[in-house]
């Protein structure tokens, strides 16, 4: 675990990557600690040295009482960046995370090079956010967990996954109160929004559609106010690190390795495999597959997407029932049951197929790879045409 000691305040960060790789600085919002980006970081790496940071009064960090202010802030970004022999860094923030990133580049341009400002602003209700800290203070984070969730992730996300909404509502819950209302004050006191004309540093605003507590109308297109800033949209709410990480990591390196040709050719042929594989496959099914992704399985899972997906699928001289059909006989020959399984199950879940169609194709596969073949695959389509018939 790395500490950074700041007058007496400790301060917790990680680093991950290739040390030959650009540095990405990650900053969270109020209420998160570094684990924010645990479902974006996978898919990060393979570009980036990713230095992620506990904010002051959260996760790892010290929470010392009192106010916070964005500068203080910004100065323990710089003290950590110099612990890990930083000299210059891209900074991409979420919500406080944003305002932060924002004070660096006015207080330190010289050590930020470029900055993604996600669901943030530079101007919130000071009164509103007092009356938030007042309660902080009063009764304790758990008092205001509920409406936290409510705030990050779209009602949506929360049921379909509850076991992050209700980490993340854990979360909150737990925080030191003198933390989270130390940081709170950070927001109710900024004073960006007359400043971030003067922001220098090339900048991305990311905003999502579902987002309540920075929408684009009234704070995202401000903050394109910053001289050359560019601006993309994900779907989802406050936290797209959470619940839109594809989207918002191919912004990132979209946006940072502009004049990468190789990425950003790599990056369109992922965008293409993924529309593929959630129209034959689903998007609960690749959903959860893309939450399950790991540093060392991002890159495999990458190259299925650009490469299975992207190109052969997507390649139009034949359409996707023949191309199920072939991968149902191929994975029954071959004994791929785990991949025939999948296959049967969204194919016949999304009418890609009759269980008619089915049969057909294990009576062909049974005479040209073999009765043993054809009488497994019967048995296992057998058991998820079940499956289906319960569900429906």
């Amino acid at each position: 675990m790395a500490i950074t000691l700041r007058d007496g305040v400790r301060l917790h960060w990680r680093i991950e990557g290739a040390a030959d790789r650009p540095v990405l600085v990650l900053l969270n919002s109020i209420g998160t600690d570094l684990s924010l980006w645990d479902r974006t970081v996978p898919l990060l790496l393979p570009t980036f040295r990713l230095l992620r940071i506990d904010t002051r009064g959260a996760g790892g960090s010290d929470a010392p009482p009192g106010d916070y202010s964005l500068t203080m802030l910004a100065g323990d970004v710089i003290a950590i960046l110099d612990d890990a022999g930083v000299a210059q860094a891209a900074v991409a923030g979420v919500s406080l995370g944003g305002m932060v990133a924002m004070q660096l580049a006015l207080d330190h341009p010289d050590r930020v090079s470029a900055l993604v400002l996600i669901c943030t602003s530079a101007t919130m209700d000071a009164a509103a956010w007092a009356a938030r800290i007042d309660t902080v203070r009063r009764d304790g984070t758990a008092a205001i967990a509920d409406m936290g969730v409510g705030r990050f992730l779209s009602p949506g996300f929360a049921d379909q996954h509850p076991e992050i909404a209700e980490t993340l509502r854990d979360g909150i819950a737990r925080q030191s109160d003198d933390g989270y209302a130390g940081a709170g004050a950070a927001i109710r006191d900024m004073a960006l929004a007359d400043r971030i004309g003067s922001i220098a540093a090339p900048t991305l605003v990311v905003t999502a559609t579902l987002d309540v507590s920075t929408p684009y109308a009234g704070h995202g297109e401000h903050l394109l106010t910053i001289p050359g800033a560019r601006h993309v949209s994900v779907d989802g709410a406050h936290l797209p690190p959470i619940e839109a990480p594809g989207a918002l990591a191919t912004a990132l390196r979209q946006f940072l390795c502009a004049d990468d040709a190789a990425t950003q050719a790599a990056d369109t042929l992922f965008d293409a495999g993924l529309v593929n594989r959630r129209r034959v496959l689903g998007d609960a099914w690749v959903d959860a597959s893309l939450a399950k992704r790991t540093a060392f399985t991002a890159d495999f899972q990458a190259m299925i997407t650009r490469i299975a997906w992207g190109e052969i699928w997507g390649r139009p001289a034949l359409d996707d029932r023949t191309r199920r059909l072939l991968v149902l006989a191929i994975t029954c020959a071959l004994g791929r049951w785990e991949e025939f399984a999948l296959h049967v199950r969204a194919g016949l879940s999304q009418g890609g197929f009759t269980a008619d169609d089915l049969k057909e194709v294990l009576m062909q596969t049974a005479i040209y790879a073999g009765v043993p073949a054809a009488n497994t695959g019967f048995a296992e389509a057998q058991k998820i045409i079940a499956i289906i018939e319960q569900e429906t």
